[in-house]
């Protein structure tokens, strides 16, 4: 095509794309570029506003590595990542919420009732459920990927000081579908603002801070495999999660219970001395 013009480039751009190229790499290439397109015309971009954008991408590539994930970040803080999530989740299942850029692969195994608090300070939370099919069955011997912060505010992978697996554990559960350990209260965070996804953010007049959250990813054959978080309803940033992960059957209530209350059967069972904070979530799997 010769005479290619800002009115017609994406029609001539869905000329040169391949007779033989499969159905959903057309629907979804010729998606992106008629968006991308309508949306310099729309907006008039500059060569600079181009230059800017170009320079972000490379600025996300250039501080790229195995433990930080500046492009999910981004997708994050724009909220896609949470787009996707809220498109693909089962109206018969918990939501699912953002995996975020610090999963930690090949956790080790927790047991049922085992700790992850350790020796690190904090409230002492004892969380436990039932993972369960739609109907309200338990689902024998599904896995629960767990992860969250340390007191800090920091993922393992963010914290020289925390070893690899610090507050991740990799549990499995009986014949009943229960789950229950403990580990210490999480805490709000903010999300890295020191590379190009702090930048867009500080252009937007953004604050980077998350609620604070327990991370989950389970998982059992036959049913579809949940990415999740769940959130206390006190915290002060649920209605302002900078990466929009937040949903109404997300939110959960911590109750503080007596040291004589600490049930038996738990890692720390026996080593209790002080109020302890307690919260109960069932977890919903859709079927494949």
């Amino acid at each position: 095509m010769r005479n290619v013009t800002k009115d017609n480039i994406t029609d001539v751009f869905r000329s040169y794309m391949a007779d033989d190229m499969a159905p959903r790499t057309r629907e979804v290439m010729g998606a992106l570029v008629q968006h991308l397109h309508d949306f310099a015309r729309e907006t008039q971009l500059t060569h600079e506003e181009w230059r800017q954008g170009i320079a972000f991408l490379e600025g996300c590539a250039a501080i790229e590595t195995e433990d930080r994930h500046e492009f999910v970040l981004a997708s994050d803080v724009l909220g896609l990542s949470s787009l996707v999530d809220m498109l693909h989740s089962s109206p018969a299942a918990t939501s699912s919420s953002v995996l975020g850029p610090f999963h930690v692969s090949g956790a080790p195994p927790l047991p049922v009732g085992g700790d992850m608090k350790r020796d690190f300070g904090g409230p002492v939370l004892l969380a436990e459920g039932v993972i369960r099919d739609p109907e309200g069955n338990p689902i024998a011997g599904a896995e629960l990927d767990i992860w969250q912060t340390a007191p800090n505010g920091l993922y393992a992978s963010q914290d020289e000081a925390q070893d690899t697996f610090s507050f991740h554990g990799l549990m499995t559960v009986g014949d009943d579908g229960r789950y229950a350990f403990t580990t210490v209260k999480p805490v709000e965070y903010t999300v890295p603002t020191d590379g190009p996804v702090g930048d867009i953010l500080r252009a937007c007049g953004r604050h980077p801070w998350r609620p604070s959250h327990l991370h989950f990813i389970v998982k059992a054959p036959g049913y579809r495999t949940l990415v999740t978080e769940i959130f206390p309803d006190d915290d002060p940033y649920l209605d302002q999660d900078t990466v929009f992960g937040v949903r109404d059957d997300l939110v959960m209530s911590y109750e503080e219970k007596p040291a004589s209350d600490f049930p038996d059967g738990m890692a720390l069972s026996g080593k209790i001395d002080a109020p302890f904070l307690a919260v109960t979530f069932d977890v919903v799997l859709a079927k494949d």
